[in-house]
């Protein structure tokens, strides 16, 4: 789903106009990232915690040249899901979407791992 999807829908069950639903989702958006950048974390009960954590350096390598480059310590976003949501979630067991993921998962279109798959990409070597 996306922004333009959420707005949609919101407006469909509100009854009030795309152009205000668009400005207030965007402000909330906006909101969440304003307070992980000052604060670090932002809870949004019956809904989950963002959290910012450190992710350390590592050594990754370039997967069009096979070469082995340093990747510097970085911030990223964490996301664990609040209660209610685990549960609305978890109850998809038995639906098409269940086997939709289960059949991406199997033929490698999904990571469930929990690996960084954050590929490193140097450029071609051949662009002038």
């Amino acid at each position: 789903m996306t922004k333009k999807e959420i707005v949609k829908t919101i407006s469909d069950e509100t009854g009030l106009n795309q152009q205000q639903i668009k400005q207030i989702v965007q402000k909330t958006f906006d909101s969440i990232i304003a307070t992980l950048i000052e604060e670090g974390r932002i809870e949004l009960r019956n809904f989950g915690v963002f959290q910012v954590r450190p992710r350390a350096a590592r050594k990754a390598r370039n997967p069009r040249t096979g070469k082995q480059v340093e990747v510097p310590e970085k911030f990223v976003v964490s996301f664990k899901p609040g209660k209610i949501m685990e549960e609305r979630v978890n109850s998809i067991e038995g639906t098409p979407l269940a086997q939709k993921i289960r059949d991406a998962v199997a033929s490698g279109q999904l990571d469930v791992t929990g690996e960084d798959s954050d590929p490193v990409d140097e450029g071609d070597e051949n662009e002038g």
